[in-house]
């Protein structure tokens, strides 16, 4: 039914925008497949590809159009090159590629000096401005050829731009995929319609520069809501024909989530990945499967340019709770890191966010209230905001807090961790968790001493011990509580202390031969901790 929409709006140029693997590439195959001619390619009957399908018994006014124009195909998505040469060297070679594949067109109406063009930039030995006009340049031809005007489609148009802002050549790119859109979308007299796809719409003023014929559905939008990603009808189908209803709930948790315009939306990759899973073993557990797919590197970018307020804008997401941002639309690559602001747009229209309210401000600016779609979301935040604390702990000089450890100066180490966790983005839905990694990472660096934790294994030892490769060296039993609020750290810490002894957590290390054991009770409330040490810290 996105065949007959499209039909049924009759915009000159449609531009998607979807998140990554979320059918944009199917979908646009398939309106390759229902109106080109394949007469002259690959002979091969267009009718019988979607026989028994809705669009078959739409009406004779959509299916009379199948098979009947010349369609133009290029997809940008392999062009994420680090270097602006070799992006274009690759968006250089599927120009050529379309140009061979429609090369019939020689044979015969074209005058000499269009094939000697023609065959110019089917070679290659075409210079980079013959390429930026080489689509409208090919819609001519076609047209010419077929007398039929030509329809274009171009999949994930915004890769190599973003491949760009990434790599540091983004005005050059800019610069070459300005014309070769613009010439083909503006004032085409030999243009049917286009249809584009990416994640992001990118200014006009960047690349679609005077393209008033542009029609944008983006996520926001009311129109083709339900032709990208999974219904919960279609979720609800696909598990019971593979008989794992049992699983709808599961998947919902991890997949589902994603509103685009007023319509609920599984991730399609995601969702076929752990159905293939459970038809094999009905016992897999769900997987982060969207996170192999992309480099998820605006996550990153966020938490690197994270300043305290987004620190906390984070922190609230990772707990299940929601912000609130000001989204627009109009943005560039290029601005995405002169505003953190932009980042959450990025986040926002990239799917990483969820929209579950809007409203508009006094200024009449557009305000929404995101949060992390699912559980799969939630585990990519995580993994990389514990890829970036592991990085930070690994560039910090953690010398005076280990010595401080070691020392017994309670003081000093209660002060330097107190540092690490005001710059640490932390998350609060299994609190004793977080601070039991946060801790367990800062104490991995010491030299010369091994760093156990016990807290996941649940077997009733201390939360964490560190010791000295040698047993004539130092050992250390570390016991962490949370304390609901200031007033409680005191006593949580003699919690912890008295937990040390009463459960006898130093038995294991006194077998082992340590005569030199520090006991540690740290007591954590939000960004604040306390820590004592026992009266008696040396065992003689």
């Amino acid at each position: 039914m996105l065949i007959k929409e499209i039909l049924d709006k009759d915009a000159e140029v449609n531009l998607f925008t979807r998140p990554r693997r979320f059918g944009k590439t199917l979908n646009m195959r398939m309106l390759q497949c229902f109106f080109e001619d394949t007469s002259e390619t690959t002979g091969k009957d267009a009718a019988s590809l979607f026989k028994g399908l809705k669009i078959m018994i739409a009406g004779e006014q959509y299916t009379t159009l199948i098979g009947i124009y010349p369609v133009v195909f290029l997809t940008f998505k392999d062009a994420r090159m680090q270097l602006f040469e070799d992006a274009y060297s690759m968006l250089k070679d599927n120009i050529m590629g379309e140009f061979k594949r429609h090369s019939y067109i020689l044979q015969d109406k074209l005058l000499i000096k269009e094939k000697e063009r023609y065959e110019c930039i089917m070679m290659g030995t075409g210079n980079i401005g013959e390429y930026s006009g080489a689509l409208k340049f090919l819609c001519e031809c076609l047209s010419i050829h077929h007398e039929k005007k030509a329809i274009v489609l171009i999949d994930e148009y915004d890769v190599p731009l973003e491949a760009s802002w990434s790599n540091g050549y983004y005005n050059d790119m800019v610069n070459f995929i300005r014309p070769l859109l613009g010439t083909a979308l503006k004032d085409n007299p030999f243009l049917e319609f286009a249809t584009i796809t990416g994640c992001l719409r990118i200014s006009k003023e960047s690349i679609f520069t005077g393209l008033n014929n542009l029609d944008v559905n983006s996520i926001t939008g009311k129109n083709y809501t339900e032709y990208f990603g999974f219904t919960q009808e279609e979720i609800s189908n696909m598990l019971a024909y593979y008989s794992l209803n049992s699983c709808a709930d599961m998947v919902k948790e991890w997949y589902d989530g994603y509103l685009f315009g007023n319509t609920e939306v599984y991730n399609p990759w995601s969702s076929i990945k752990i159905v293939k899973d459970l038809c094999a073993d009905i016992h897999s557990l769900p997987q982060p499967y969207w996170a192999n797919t992309s480099s998820n590197s605006i996550v990153r970018t966020l938490i690197d340019k994270a300043d305290d307020d987004a620190k906390a804008d984070l922190d609230t997401l990772i707990a299940g709770g929601t912000i609130k941002k000001i989204i627009h639309e109009d943005i560039t690559y290029d601005e995405v890191e002169k505003n953190i602001d932009n980042i959450w747009n990025f986040l926002f229209f990239t799917g990483y966010l969820k929209k579950v309210g809007e409203y508009a401000d006094t200024e009449n600016n557009i305000v929404l209230e995101l949060t992390i779609p699912n559980i799969e979301l939630l585990c990519i935040f995580r993994n990389k905001i514990q890829e970036w604390f592991k990085e930070t702990i690994e560039q910090c000089d953690l010398s005076r807090l280990y010595t401080a450890v070691l020392e017994g100066d309670a003081q000093t180490f209660e002060d330097e961790l107190s540092e690490l966790l005001i710059d640490s983005i932390s998350f609060y839905d299994n609190q004793e968790n977080f601070y039991h990694g946060f801790l367990t990472g800062v104490l991995s660096k010491a030299k010369r001493y091994l760093v156990k934790s016990n807290r996941e294994s649940g077997n009733g030892r201390s939360d964490i011990f560190m010791k000295n490769v040698s047993a004539k060296g130092k050992a250390v039993v570390f016991e962490l509580k949370v304390a609901q609020n200031m007033q409680e750290l005191s006593a949580k810490c003699d919690e912890a202390l008295r937990q040390i002894d009463e459960k006898k957590y130093l038995r294991e290390l006194e077998q082992e031969g340590y005569q030199h054991i520090l006991k540690y009770g740290i007591a954590f409330c939000r960004k604040d901790c306390m820590v004592k040490i026992a009266d008696s810290i040396i065992k003689e």
